[in-house]
């Protein structure tokens, strides 16, 4: 029992010399920094991209799992669509059935204006009669009833015509969204990036809008830190800016500040003293440069720590300890 106090004890003098160690070591550098290069502190993120379900139903396959890297259209998930299917054979059916109404239309149409042709001829022969006294005005009269009759079916026959042609469009249009449809039962990647979360597994029924993956997109990595109106003030957006992680403190990471915020806020209880945080500071963003990122996205981890360094004037060069140094 006396061992174990003792080992105990031990650990705790471990504990408490590591971590004073560690913020002597960042005093001791905070203090030695040139005029115009400012430090805080900030952890690695990433933006996420939530992949949702746009239709409800159940999954019939989950093709990645968390931590694999994914290409932009890769297939993740695929939903059950045989529903939709049935849908779309429907509608596909009624695109040919009235595509068939739309030709005996047309040949009503041919029909009529021949009986048409046929009549304006009979009318305009039956005129030439009675003019000449070989025929009655009745038998005209008759004659122009008949051609009448004649242009009011060829009239319908062509409205027929185009009452079919916008069901036809419209039938069309509607295979078009179950089309869509079945294209949203399937679930792609919209970008490259690593699978965060994965949510859902086979057989699993989702609603429409459910999260089914956190996507990473490793091409878009920023550290968010805040510093105050002095500093933010002299800050320009594309300012250089260096990180140094804690797990890996030997590396230094060029970046570049992306992001300063237009009003200021009160800093986050993630800062260290009580001192920062009651002070106004501006947010600011500093991302890593995605070329950098394709290089090493195998080691990119979003919730990292670290300290954030920027550039700000007159300062023009990086001290030896912030010079560029990255894995080989």
């Amino acid at each position: 029992m006396k061992n174990l106090k003792k080992w105990g004890f031990i650990l705790i003098l471990i504990a408490v010399f590591a971590g004073g160690a560690f913020f002597y070591w960042k005093n001791e550098i905070a203090g030695r920094l040139p005029d115009g290069i400012v430090m805080s502190n900030g952890r690695i993120e990433a933006t996420q991209i939530n992949i949702a379900a746009k239709l409800p139903g159940r999954l019939e396959e989950v093709l990645v799992n968390e931590g694999e890297m994914v290409e932009p259209g890769q297939v993740l998930a695929r939903l059950d669509a045989k529903e939709v299917m049935a849908q779309l054979r429907s509608a596909e059916a009624e695109v040919r059935r009235l595509e068939r109404s739309r030709e005996e239309t047309e040949a009503a149409v041919k029909s009529s204006r021949s009986q048409l042709k046929l009549a304006e001829q009979m009318l305009a022969r039956a005129k030439k009669l009675v003019k000449d006294n070989f025929t009655s005005k009745e038998t005209v009269e008759q004659r122009t009833t008949e051609f009448q009759a004649a242009e009011a079916n060829y009239t319908s026959a062509l409205a027929r015509v185009e009452e079919t042609g916008e069901q036809i469009n419209a039938a069309r249009e509607q295979v078009i969204q179950i089309e869509a449809q079945l294209d949203d039962l399937v679930l792609r990647a919209p970008l490259r990036g690593r699978i965060q979360y994965r949510l859902v597994e086979p057989g699993e029924v989702v609603a429409a809008g459910g999260n089914l993956f956190t996507l990473l997109n490793l091409a878009d990595v920023y550290m968010t830190v805040f510093l105050p109106a002095a500093d933010a003030g002299r800050l320009a957006l594309g300012s250089e800016a260096r990180l140094i992680l804690d797990p890996v403190p030997e590396y230094v990471i060029p970046a570049k500040v992306t992001f300063v915020a237009a009003e200021a806020q009160f800093t986050p209880r993630t800062v260290e003293t009580a001192d920062e945080r009651e002070k106004l500071m501006f947010r600011v963003k500093i991302s890593i440069d995605p070329e950098l990122l394709r290089k090493y996205e195998d080691r990119v981890k979003a919730g990292v720590r670290g300290d954030a360094y920027v550039m700000l004037p007159p300062a023009e060069s990086w001290p030896e300890f912030l010079q560029v140094k990255l894995p080989e």
